[in-house]
This record gives structure tokens, sequence and C-alpha cells, in this order.
């Protein structure tokens, strides 16, 4: 089978440029490390770049990579009419079996559901749900986003949800939907953890009122002060914005806090295997990766129950859940998972569990093969 995969290089996206190999979002990786040396199975992964890069041939010895320059005006401006038009030019020569757009963020979805080939979609990011935000209201980009998302959706043979969130949402707009989470980088398989003495909470996210690190600092905050944890905050912060200043006042005030800016893949990896937990206090999500990658090291995970979280966590088992909008609830999981190594120990072994057999990278490659099967069948 020859499929082909239209993702966004990372370099052309953050401007990284003069790195020599492409690198994709968190969930493109984990299925590409699946697809490797995986039988009967020939990979395409299609990036539209308005720079020319170094392109390698190969990221595997199955999978090939493929990069067409697009000038800027055939990006945003145009509907992305001309990464449509350099993906369907390339596609005449490598004749896929089915295409697969990664996103509805950017150009993916458009090319996809354009390239005359039989086609489905995944959804990351609901970008109708993001519009609807007030913090975005007037963004251009976002309306932009929601309309073509709709466009898309009512033109691709299927949707994969990566929750049942995502489901619900898309579900009366595409011919027909598949449950199946995002797969997990196999390195967070790998992690060796070191658990410090005191017991360390770990919060990834941006640092912004959507992921609530403000309600996490209030729970934390009698634990904080008499030495029974100490907290890191990964993820971007913008201190001058009204909420920024209420997260750091509090902080401030606080001991034991660290705040550890952006991480990337390898850095977060360092950070899960010198932590004790991670929490995630959001009030709304899809299917927070680093949910998925917590459990796939052996991290016990508190988390909000909203969204597609729940359908990551089974409620004492492989994880504990919380209603983000209660401070005491959120305090009660974390002074449960800090002050009890037993329970610690339990949830990282039913969330290992799961994550090897529910997002590991091969598992959800093969789920992928059977939804494409499924797909070329109907023609």
């Amino acid at each position: 089978m020859k499929i082909v995969q239209i993702t966004t290089d990372n370099r052309n996206q953050f401007g990284d440029r003069s790195l020599s190999f492409p690198y994709f979002g968190t969930a493109p990786t984990g299925l590409f490390d699946g697809f490797t040396n995986m039988d009967g199975v020939e990979i395409h992964v299609v990036s539209c770049t308005s720079v020319k890069m170094v392109a390698p041939q190969k990221l595997a010895p199955n999978v090939w990579f493929h990069q067409p320059v697009v000038p800027k005006i055939g990006w945003g401006r145009s509907l992305f009419g001309g990464c449509v038009i350099a993906v369907r030019q390339l596609l005449k020569d490598i004749q896929p079996d089915i295409v697969h757009g990664q996103g509805t963020e950017r150009d993916c979805a458009m090319a996809a559901v354009l390239s005359g080939y039989p086609n489905i979609l995944t959804i990351h990011g609901n970008m109708r749900v993001h519009a609807s935000r007030p913090e975005q209201k007037g963004s251009f980009y976002y309306k932009m986003a929601a309309v073509l998302e709709s466009f898309c959706l009512k033109r691709t043979r299927g949707v994969v949800a990566i929750s049942t969130y995502t489901r619900d949402l898309v579900q009366d707009l595409t011919p027909r939907t598949w449950l199946l989470p995002n797969a997990v980088d196999k390195r967070f398989f790998n992690i060796q953890l070191q658990a410090p003495e005191v017991p360390r909470i770990l919060f990834v996210g941006s640092l912004d009122p959507r992921k609530n690190p403000l309600g996490l600092l209030e729970a934390c905050a009698p634990m904080l002060r008499v030495g029974e944890c100490t907290l890191a905050l990964a993820g971007q912060f913008h201190a001058q914005s009204e909420y920024g200043r209420d997260v750091m006042k509090l902080a401030e005030s606080l001991p034991g806090i660290t705040f550890l800016g952006f991480l990337d893949r390898d850095a977060l990896a360092s950070e899960f295997a010198r932590s004790s937990l991670l929490v995630l206090p959001t009030f709304e999500d899809n299917c927070p990766m680093v949910v998925l990658e917590a459990m796939a090291a052996g991290i016990p995970v508190a988390a909000s129950r909203v969204g597609g979280v729940p359908d990551l966590i089974e409620h004492e088992k492989d994880g504990l859940m919380f209603d983000p909008h209660k401070t005491a609830d959120v305090r009660n999981s974390l002074e449960r998972l800090t002050k009890d190594p037993v329970l610690r120990q339990a949830l990282s072994s039913g969330g290992r569990a799961k994550a090897m057999a529910s997002f590991h990278p091969r598992v959800i490659a093969e789920r992928h093969v059977e939804i494409y099967r499924e797909v070329l069948e109907e023609r």
C-alpha cells in the first residue's frame, strides 16, 4: 500500500531553516515511528515549504520525504491554493493509494481533500473551537481556518478523531469518523525515572487562562508552604498580560516553584525522568499529548475531567481526574499522589500498561492501515 502523509515541517513554520533534517509535530512523529519498517507499506511524507531547505530523500527505509517549494502567495493569501497545486503535481509521480492530511490548521487538509485521490483527515486542533474563543475575537487567521476546516470536513472520506470530544464536534459535517488516539513518540517509552526525595509536580502547557496555571498554584499553595512538594511549570509565558502578572505575583509568594520555559521533546523527557507526577488542570483540551507521553514514561497523571481527557484516563486505575473549577478537588488529587507512594506506583504501572496497549506507535500505525484499507474497499 502506498500512502501519502501531508504534514507540516516545523522548520518552515518556526523558522528553523538552517537545520538539515525535518521535524514534525509530536503526533505525526509518533505515527511515522510506527510505520517504519512495516511490511507492505510505503509512506511518502509531503511537507510544503515557502523557502527551499535541505531535504533528505528518506526518513526511514520505507518512508520517503518530499518538500515542494511554494511561494508566499500560494499560502494563506490564496487559501493555500499554491500548496494544493504543488501537491497535486507531486502526486502524479507518486501515484498513492490514499492521502492522509494531518491537521486542519494550515495547508495539509486542503491539499489532501483536493488531491484527487481517496483521502482522510486527522484533526489535532479544532479550528472552529479556537475561533469561537473570546481571546480570538477579531482574529482573521482563526476565522479563515474555521471556514476551511468546515470546507474540508465535508469533502473528505472521513476523519480520524483523536477523542470523543473531537468526534462529537465533527461527526455531523463529515461522512464518517474513526476514534483513534495519537501515537506517542517512542523515546517516551524508554525513560529511566529517578524520582526525587521531595515529590516534584510537573505542569506542561502554555501558561494561559485555558490551561489554568493560576488555579494550579492556588491548589498547591498549602503543600508548597510546608515543603510537602515542589512545582515545575514548563511552557511559554506572557508575563506582561494581566493573567501573567497574577500568576507571577502568586508564584513569587510561594517557595519551591521553578519556571522551565518552553521545552523540546528531549528536554521534556529529561524533566519527566526527575518528576514524581504530571498535573494538567486545563479547562479545555482535545487529546493532550503530554498526558499520553507521561503515561508512556510511567509518570502518574492527575488531569481535568474535560474534553478528550476522560478517553485517556480511567480514574483510580491509570490516573486521577478532577474538576478544574474546584480548587479543593485539584488539591485533593495532588495531596493523594504526593503523600502516597503506593498509589503513585499503582497509577504508574496502570498508565504505562495502557500506553503500551493503546498509544504505542506500532499499535496506532497498524490501526491506521486498517482504516486505509476500509476506505479503499468502499471505493
